[in-house]
């Protein structure tokens, strides 16, 4: 595994001739502005075409025959592929054409959505359904690398937080515009299931277009000169190209051996757990001990998500701005909040007004994306740019393969046999737990960042 082979295609670009000062100064903002966008519109197309089952889980179970464990399964196998690929994905793209490698990614996932809308067979068995959900859930693993690519290559240092987290509510705006082009596919097709499949494909292979036409791979090459040296901000950890390293070299010292890195990914198990373990479980808790509708709980859904488009932003903003770049102060700080806003939502009483409980929950939502954000934020931080796409799949793999369940199959068990109080019990630990982890990171996070400060030669 000396380096990673790609086909010419996808392979990042050598750097391209050095522009004139005066048109670096011209082309620099409205590139990186642009790239933004792409980066911003792409990831939200990969969210239209993620998992498009349970919002129509009543009609594919009446039409098809396939069985309330066999949704659970189909669903499932999109989760576990993403985590794997999100991974591997990292590892090709640190080496590949962010222009190319994402669009590519969106499409094939549309692609697969559009089998499963048109290919009778594809849906026959739950067999044959669970394994294109996982080629979807593989391509859907193409998604978050090349952007994170994009991110460390386009974005210094000092204002990588801000961007990162609005760049990050993407994910929110995807979410949130699947159940309006399912409805509308619904109503144009008198409630056939498959509408919820190949309308979203159509608009992300849109997007895809969108994607290849805005994102350039990096700075250098479009001619410009490095983010590092635009901004005058040196990157807090960096390898050199023609440093002799080779790829299996700076996967083990730079991720997998990487104390920091290691953590990171352990305080993401916990972080995807409460995420997960909150927002997969909301209509339940709120009919069982509060006696709420679904349209209640459905509401609730809603709330977490929007409320996490308005913490993500805050927070990578207080991680720049008031934290000047320490990271794991502002995730210490939020996973508290965060279980404060979870110890409330699970001891106000029965009883208490759905206003009050959609506003701990929406509380609970936007004080979680924060940290969701923080871990793949501080990987790209705290990795060479050539292998930060790696360290941030690394973490991710652990949130949603370890994680994920947890707050799925794990809370079902705890919920069945322990009860809620228990559940949540076990809620406020994982956020100490997160806590401890923050702490531990954050002294690895401060040697880094005053060795960066040394290099820049200011104290922020």
């Amino acid at each position: 595994m000396a380096k990673l082979s790609l086909p010419s295609w996808l392979s990042a670009p050598p750097p391209a001739p050095r522009l004139p000062e005066a048109e670096i100064a011209k082309q620099y903002p409205r590139l990186r502005f642009q790239v933004f966008m792409g980066i911003f519109l792409g990831y939200a197309g990969f969210y239209l075409v993620r998992n498009n089952i349970s919002p129509v889980a009543t009609l594919l179970i009446k039409d098809t025959g396939i069985d309330t464990v066999g949704i659970g399964i189909i669903a499932n196998a999109v989760l576990f592929a993403y985590g794997l690929s999100k991974f591997f994905s990292a590892m090709l793209s640190d080496r590949a054409n962010a222009r190319y490698f994402l669009p590519l990614g969106l499409a094939l996932s549309a692609i697969v959505n559009l089998f499963v809308a048109f290919v009778p067979w594809v849906t026959a068995s739950v067999g044959i359904f669970a394994i294109f959900m996982f080629i979807n859930g593989w391509f859907q693993g193409m998604g978050w690398p090349p952007c994170g690519r994009v991110l460390v290559h386009w974005f210094s240092t000092n204002e990588r937080g801000w961007k990162t987290s609005l760049w990050n509510t993407a994910h929110n705006v995807g979410g949130a515009a699947l159940p309006s082009l399912i409805g509308l596919g619904l109503a144009w097709t008198a409630q056939d299931w498959r509408a919820a499949f190949w309308v979203p494909a159509v608009v992300a292979l849109i997007v895809a277009i969108l994607g290849f036409f805005l994102v350039r791979d990096t700075p250098e090459s479009v001619g410009l000169p490095a983010i590092e040296d635009y901004r005058n901000d040196p990157a807090k950890v960096e390898v050199k190209e023609d440093s002799g390293i080779s790829g299996r070299e700076l996967l083990f010292k730079y991720v997998l051996m990487n104390r920091t890195i290691v953590m990171l990914a352990v305080a993401n198990v916990f972080v995807y757990a409460l995420r997960y373990g909150v927002l997969n479980w909301i209509t339940v808790f709120l009919s069982e001990k509060h006696h709420i509708k679904i349209d209640g709980g459905l509401v609730g859904f809603a709330a977490f998500e929007l409320a996490g488009i308005l913490g993500t932003i805050l927070c990578g903003y207080l991680s720049d701005k008031l934290f000047k770049g320490y990271r794991s102060g502002a995730g210490i700080l939020f996973t508290a909040l965060t279980a404060i806003a979870i110890a409330a939502y699970w001891l106000v009483p029965v009883g208490t007004p759905l206003p009050v409980l959609i506003i701990l929950v929406a509380c609970i939502g936007g004080l979680i994306y924060g940290p969701v954000m923080l871990i793949g934020l501080q990987a790209i931080d705290l990795a060479p740019h050539n292998i930060a796409g790696t360290a941030a799949g690394f973490t991710g793999l652990f949130g949603y393969l370890l994680g994920a369940t947890l707050a799925s199959t794990g809370v079902g068990l705890i919920v069945k046999y322990a009860g809620w109080d228990v559940t949540f019990t076990v809620f406020v630990i994982f956020a100490v737990l997160t806590m401890i982890l923050f702490a531990i990171i954050g002294r690895d996070e401060k040697e880094i960042i005053a060795s960066h400060h040394a290099k820049t030669g200011c104290v922020r």
